[in-house]
This record gives C-alpha cells, sequence and structure tokens, in this order.
C-alpha cells in the first residue's frame, strides 16, 4: 500500500509538470485514463490528501490559482531545489518501477555502485543542524586511512552515481571534497558552525565539470566533436554554458569551464572523436597524457 501511495504521489507531480496548468476536473480526466486509478476517480478529498503527502515527502507545493481553478507546482524556490525536488521524484519513480518488476530481475540489468546508505542520512542531519561531523577517510592516494578528520559539511553533490560531501577540513582550514563511500567512524559532533556567507553550493561548481574544482579562472573551451558523439553532448551536455556550431562533417563545441582534472579524464574517454582546439594548455595536457599511455604499449 505505501509504495501505490508513493507511485499515487510521483504520478500527480508528474502529471501537472507536464500540463503546466491543470484544473482538478482535467486532472481527473487523466486519472481515469491511466492505470493507477484503477478505474477509481480521483476524489476532490483524496487530491488534497495526495497534495499533503507530496509535500511532506518531496517538499513540493502545488498549487492552486483562484482565478482560473488550475493547479501548478510551485518553482520559487530556486534552480537547485528545483533539479533537487526532480531528482527526489525521479528516484522514487523508478524504486517504484524496478519493485513493481522483481518477477522479471533476471533481465534487469543494474550498475553495481558503492552505496551512501549508511553515511548520507547522517550527513544530511549534520547539515540541518550546522554541526561538525568526525571520521576516518581511506584515501586511494594513502596506504592507510586518516583518523579524526574534523568536517564542517556544507553540502553534498552527487557525481557519477556516487554522493560526496564538500567541506572546511578543519585542521588544514580548506574546502575539501570527500566521497562517501570512502568514509569510516563517522560520528556527528557537538560543536556546530557558521555557514561562511562567501560559500554558495550552487556557484562552489558552477564553472567546473565533475567533482574537482581549484582557484583557476575559467577558459574558453572548444571541442571538434564527430556527429555521433556530437548527439550524446546534445543529450546530455557537459556544461551549462554548452553552446554548440553544427557542419557538414563534425559540431563544434564551446563552453565555460575550469580545466580539471574530471574535464580531462571526461574528454580523454571520449577517444579520437573529440579533438580540442582550444586553450592550448588542455591541448598540451592531454597530448602528453597521450604521450605518455603511448609509452606503456611501446
Amino acid at each position: 500500500m505505501a509504495r501505490n501511495l508513493v507511485n499515487r504521489y510521483v504520478w500527480l507531480v508528474d502529471t501537472i509538470s507536464r500540463y503546466g496548468r491543470i484544473t482538478l476536473k482535467d486532472l481527473n480526466k487523466a486519472w481515469l485514463r491511466s492505470e493507477i486509478s484503477e478505474g477509481k476517480p480521483l476524489a476532490r478529498r483524496t487530491f488534497f490528501h495526495y497534495r499533503d503527502g507530496v509535500e511532506e515527502m518531496f517538499d513540493i507545493n502545488i498549487q492552486c490559482d483562484k482565478s482560473t481553478f488550475e493547479y501548478y507546482i510551485d518553482d520559487s524556490g530556486g534552480e537547485n531545489n528545483a533539479r533537487l525536488q526532480s531528482w527526489l521524484v525521479d528516484s522514487a519513480s523508478m524504486s517504484g518501477m524496478l519493485s513493481n518488476a522483481r518477477d522479471i530481475s533476471e533481465r534487469i540489468m543494474v550498475e553495481n555502485v558503492p552505496s551512501a546508505r549508511e553515511h548520507l542520512p547522517v550527513i544530511i542531519d549534520a547539515l540541518k543542524q550546522n554541526r561538525r561531523i568526525r571520521f576516518s577517510y581511506k584515501s586511494y592516494t594513502r596506504s592507510r586511512p586518516t583518523d579524526g578528520i574534523v568536517l564542517e559539511p556544507y553540502f553534498v553533490k552527487i557525481f557519477k552515481q556516487l554522493w560526496y560531501v564538500i567541506g572546511l577540513n578543519v585542521k588544514d582550514g580548506l574546502i575539501k571534497t570527500y566521497s562517501l563511500d570512502r568514509i569510516g567512524d563517522l560520528n556527528i559532533l557537538q560543536e556546530s558552525f557558521t555557514m561562511p556567507a562567501n560559500v554558495n553550493p550552487s556557484d562552489f561548481f558552477k564553472d567546473c565539470f565533475g567533482i574537482i574544482t581549484n582557484q583557476n579562472s575559467p577558459k574558453r573551451i572548444v571541442l571538434r566533436v564527430e556527429p555521433t558523439q556530437a548527439k550524446y553532448f546534445r543529450a546530455l551536455p557537459l556544461h551549462s554554458s554548452q553552446q554548440e556550431e553544427i557542419h557538414d562533417e563534425y559540431s563544434v563545441f564551446t563552453y565555460k569551464m575550469r580545466i580539471t582534472y574530471d574535464l580531462k579524464e571526461e574528454i580523454m574517454s571520449h577517444g579520437a572523436s573529440i579533438e580540442v582546439l582550444e586553450p592550448q594548455e588542455l591541448k598540451t595536457l592531454i597530448r602528453t597524457e597521450l604521450e605518455q599511455a603511448l609509452k606503456n604499449y611501446q
């Protein structure tokens, strides 16, 4: 029953989002056309009950325009809040679909990735209270874990199905990023902290691809991409600044980003289908990496 209720919440949000604005009468028509209704109308009282459930579960407000009696999703929370709400709804929707597909589980292939279930709730609790956390960390660059790291957690970010926490390392006095799958012995401390006024989570990675950032200035990055790969770039842009110039045999994509390790790795992962045209320092960086890799096969 709980699973069906979540599915109904997701249906309600998705339907109102697709229509933009919709009256309760038209919403009921759409409801009756869906399998989720089981042929029963959406009673007004039930709709209000579901609307309250959506707000409680997803923090999504369904408002009514009293001049037209149309319902719509309140998007006054900003772009980042909208992305989070969309992610929550998508996750709930996917969970429901997969739960209903257990009888064909051998035909559904999913990627095995480290889980953040153990640590993410604790860190989110620390975020809510602005409290420091202490943990050990198994860095890939060290043979032994580092114990007793104290962090003021500023925000969390998901990248390529891994969760990261970003905050101030109290000992070093530097803002650092930690992957949740390498954290151990996590505890919330009694010590509180104040978020710095100059740290804006939405802006922190604004000029970066991925989870690694630096203090370098954003550069104009130009990539020449062969036609098939260009279709993927259109569907999944590397960055919000992406612009495309289409030619007969290739496309030129332009960005404004910092040159980071994650960006270099992403470009190299596409092999010969991408050529860096600008800037020279990125071209040199990738050429040096490729030349070093080629030596391994000589």
